[in-house]
């Protein structure tokens, strides 16, 4: 199991006085920490050498108010190099970096408490402090780091990957399930527990001296757990609860003495000082009172040379650490259980009923201090102090009852629940006519065990329910049981929560099948805790989250669940817009799991519904989850690609620059065996490269094709000099006929329409103009602009040029420009045609068809009898067409402008012509 490890520092780069790197050492309410030189160069390195070669899992880090550093980096390392000689980077291997908040948002007040998990091997550790955050409160730019923290386990022992243990082998053996959902993220759970005792902020905020004997009571109560002897184990467990309050005051009485003293304010020093001893005093009495204390585990461990801390369990320094003195644990047994930490009567006045002997020692007045246990997630913190029920009588007498007392039963939590309220009782009144008012009252009980034991009251009242029971009795006590379960699941103790998922996994797998109630019984189940447990995979401890989803998969999996198809239904509905990232990581991660396992056919998932889901996903604040959505579609892709890409935009330059459509599109690439975009890229770099490599050889053989051709040129002129001397002038006819030629060839262009070809004698320069603006066929007006453009450029005009071009947008199905007003619903409809890549077809924007791609295509669509039915232009062309004779007047249409040079621009008629207008045209 990973616990805290002790390290001493080797070396730092530089300290300001008074704040040694060597501080870093110890961990107390009052440690200041390392402080870097002022006006310092940056980066600044401390090197750390563990006790022993271990396994590092977890590196905690408690950064300064306000001298923070903008960013760490951490390298581990297995052996160090020579002292004094420059290290060697090459030596270690780096692990990452954390960056830290510039902590502006709490007016540099609070300090941050950073936690890493790694995996790393090694005994050194190296960190690396970057550039500092600037504020006005650090006005020599420095950093500082308050305390370190290494959790990890030894590598040479304790290894449970590679050694099966004797417990492992026997619940083999036994046939139990140690990765149940319900045991999962306890101690008998999992091998990588790492307790809250070894957390940063247990010390942090710990009075030293408790804290070890805080440390002390966990040995006792874990060795007192492996000899099956509970009652004291319970016994343990609330003395240590207790103290860690106790622990906390003691630690914010040293603190407020500090302060005192630097004030030179020496009677409110003074003061503090006999508070906490009179405190400390108080308390181990009680301990002493309890056997739970000897004298000699009362020096305080400051007096103590300093020392690493070492775990007891490691078996190489356990003479390091000094043996606590255990009473006999029989007498812990036979005593009855009840809170430990109780005051005399001649130190305070009695205390009222219900309220924590804890309580008793703490003063009346002032808000209390967070403590460190608050700064924990909440499954890590320390359980609660039980409550008195009966505040009396501050000493149990021994019982002699051979079945124990309820008080003795639940180790210093006597009593019974409080009585139920009248909101509860309005709350609750039916299950209360089935249940009961004890089971229920558990339940809505404020203390942690209560709520547990009603729990497990319940399961074995359901368990133990005989098959001839009536089955309204069975259905009422299922929803009673459900309505319990509910209420449990958004508890927020972790056994509560835990017991709640064993007793509804006994209630679909074991109790609706044994009494045969059916699938309605089965779905009401599903359908009143699943939304609930939904809402606890967005929780802020890890613990909880894993738990919760786990579950939900294991219950999707269950053959009586399976068959509802409930679940899947839950997982595709939308993410709100302030939804946790913890919600949405979760939901997204639970999509994709479900997804592999129940697949599409007959699951309740749907291809429209995931891939609605994830196309909004792909929108989502969070990165995280933008990329797990990535991770669905291309899941889903593999199982039906041409429905999948119904839902995403052409795949075309403008998609490419979104960063997951590219990712997407690659993605799509490699699964069906065609080359990305960057195996494009590098194929034509290694063309490239080719070529360069070819060009010298080329540019050398083309040097001597040149001077090859200039031997045979001049040859040929030479010839013609000579044939040129004996010609005969030209006659005057054919001179004649030549001027001719080229004089038609000058005025080729003259009374020609170089979109349509049509020719007139009409066609003058304002004849051409009132062609373009009312007939032509290839050109049209925009309704907005009132420019003339082009019919196979008014999409790029709407979106690009034209004055109302902020009013569209474009459909990433048909690619054409839709009014913003009109564009979700035009979406949402999905009544557009999809478009095709230029490549493979042309779009027309009047008809809204595709056709074949190439220049030539848009003559014939637009033009000829069955192409665009929207083209209103060509009407008075087919009608003129139908009047001429065969063979007469078509051939200047269907020559065309071969006169047109590239780069020509079309005359600008009265209202303008727009730039996409003056596309260049190839010569036809």
């Amino acid at each position: 199991m990973p616990h805290k490890i002790g390290f001493v520092v080797v070396s730092s780069s530089g300290h300001e006085d008074g704040f040694s790197a060597r501080e870093l050492m110890i961990h107390a309410p009052t440690v200041s920490g390392w402080r870097s030189p002022r006006f310092c160069q940056f980066p600044q390195e401390i090197v750390l050498q563990m006790v022993e070669r271990c396994r590092v899992r977890k590196l905690q880090l408690l950064a300064h108010q306000y001298m923070i550093p903008s960013k760490v980096e951490f390298y581990v390392s297995e052996s160090l190099p020579e002292y004094l000689v420059p290290y060697q980077a090459e030596r270690f291997r780096r692990l990452g970096y954390v960056s830290l908040c510039d902590n502006e948002k709490t007016g540099c007040k609070a300090r941050e408490l950073k936690s890493v998990h790694v995996d790393a091997v090694g005994r050194f550790l190296k960190l690396i402090f970057h550039q500092n955050h600037v504020n006005k409160y650090n006005v020599y730019n420095q950093v500082a780091l308050v305390a370190v923290n290494i959790i990890g386990d030894p590598v040479d022992f304790g290894d449970e990957r590679n050694i099966t243990s004797r417990e492992k082998l026997i619940d083999h053996y036994l046939g139990h399930n140690t990765e149940d959902p319900a045991l999962e993220g306890t101690y008998a759970g999992r091998s990588d527990y790492i307790s809250p005792l070894d957390d940063l902020a247990f010390d942090m905020y710990q009075d030293p001296e408790v804290a070890q004997i805080i440390r002390k009571l966990d040995e006792r109560k874990r060795e007192a757990v492996q000899k099956e002897r509970y009652d004291c184990a319970k016994k343990l467990k609330q003395a240590i609860a207790d103290l860690q309050k106790v622990g906390e005051r003691l630690g914010r009485y040293e603190v407020e003495k500090r302060c005192a003293v630097e004030k030179e304010d020496y009677d409110l020093a003074k003061e503090k000082k006999r508070q906490m001893q009179q405190y400390r005093a108080e308390v181990y009495e009680q301990l002493q009172l309890h056997s739970l204390l000897d004298a000699e585990q009362m020096r305080r461990p400051l007096d103590l040379p300093v020392q690493p801390l070492v775990r007891s369990g490691s078996p190489r320094h356990q003479r390091l650490v000094p043996s606590l003195p255990q009473p006999e644990e029989r007498v812990m047994e036979n005593r009855p259980a009840e809170p430990f930490l109780q005051e005399k009567p001649a130190y305070s006045p009695p205390v009222s009923p219900r309220h924590s002997a804890v309580d008793q020692f703490l003063p009346a007045t002032g808000p209390p201090a967070k403590s460190a246990a608050e700064a924990l997630p909440y499954d890590e913190r320390p359980l609660p102090a039980a409550r008195r029920q009966q505040g009396d009588a501050l000493v149990q007498p021994e019982t002699s009852d051979a079945n124990g007392s309820e008080d003795a039963r639940r180790a210093g939590v006597p009593g019974e629940p409080e009585p139920l309220t009248e909101k509860a009782l309005r709350e609750a009144g039916a299950a209360i006519d089935v249940l009961g008012d004890t089971l229920v009252a558990g339940a809505y009980s404020k203390t942690w065990s209560y709520r547990e034991d009603a729990l497990l009251a319940l399961y074995k009242k359901m368990t133990e329910m005989p098959a001839g029971t009536p089955k309204e009795d069975l259905k009422s006590t299922l929803r009673a049981a459900v309505f319990l379960i509910r209420r449990a699941i958004k508890d927020i103790v972790t056994s509560v929560f835990q017991a709640s998922l064993k007793l509804l996994k006994m209630i679909i797998t074991q109790y609706v099948p044994k009494h045969r109630l059916g699938k309605p019984e089965t779905a009401h189940c599903v359908e009143r805790t699943v939304p609930v447990l939904l809402a606890r995979t967005g929780d802020s401890s890890a613990r909880l989250r894993v738990l919760a989803a786990n579950f939900i998969q294991e219950m999707a999996l269950f053959k009586e669940v399976k068959s509802l198809q409930i679940i899947p239904s839950y997982l595709v509905q939308p993410l709100k817009a302030n939804s946790s990232p913890h919600l949405a990581m979760s939901q997204m991660d639970l999509l994709g799991r479900l997804l592999r396992d129940l697949g599409t056919e007959g699951s309740g998932f749907t291809v429209d519904g995931v891939m609605k889901f994830s196309v909004s996903a792909l929108e989502h604040r969070v990165y995280e989850v933008r990329e797990a959505a990535v991770r669905v579609i291309l899941e889903l892709y593999r199982q039906h690609p041409a429905s999948v890409l119904e839902y995403l935009p052409a795949e075309d330059s403008s998609a490419r620059r979104n960063v997951l459509y590219r990712t997407l599109f690659e993605g799509f690439s490699r699964i069906d065996g065609r080359p990305t975009g960057a195996d494009v890229q590098a194929q034509r770099k290694a063309a490239a490269e080719a070529t360069e490599r070819r060009k010298p050889e080329e540019t050398k053989a083309l040097q001597g094709q040149l001077a090859a051709l200039k031997g045979i040129q001049a040859e040929a002129q030479e010839k013609e000099g000579t044939a040129a001397a004996t010609e005969k002038p030209w006659p005057q006819d054919t001179q004649a006929r030549r001027a001719a030629l080229e004089a038609a060839e000058e005025h080729y262009l003259d009374n020609l329409c170089i979109f349509c070809g049509e020719r007139s004698d009409a066609f003058t320069e304002e004849g051409l103009d009132l062609h373009y603006w009312k007939r032509c066929p290839m050109l049209t007006r925009c309704d907005h602009c009132r420019q003339v453009v082009e019919v196979s450029s008014l999409t790029e005009h709407l979106l690009t040029e034209c004055d109302k071009k902020d009013d569209f947008g474009k459909c990433y199905r048909c690619c054409e420009a839709v009014s913003k007003e009109e564009l979700p619903r035009h979406i949402k409809a999905k009544d557009c045609h999809p478009a095709r890549s230029e490549k493979l077809a042309n779009r027309c924007p009047l008809c809204h068809e595709n056709f074949t791609p190439g220049e030539e295509a848009w003559k014939a669509h637009l033009m000829g009898p069955a192409g665009c039915t929207m083209n209103l232009r060509k009407t008075h062309i087919l009608h003129k067409a139908q009047a001429l004779q065969p063979g007469k007047g078509s051939a200047v249409a269907k020559a065309g402008a071969p006169g047109l040079k590239a780069g020509s621009k079309i005359p600008t008629p009265r209202g303008g012509l727009s730039k996409g207008s003056t596309r260049t045209r190839a010569k036809r």
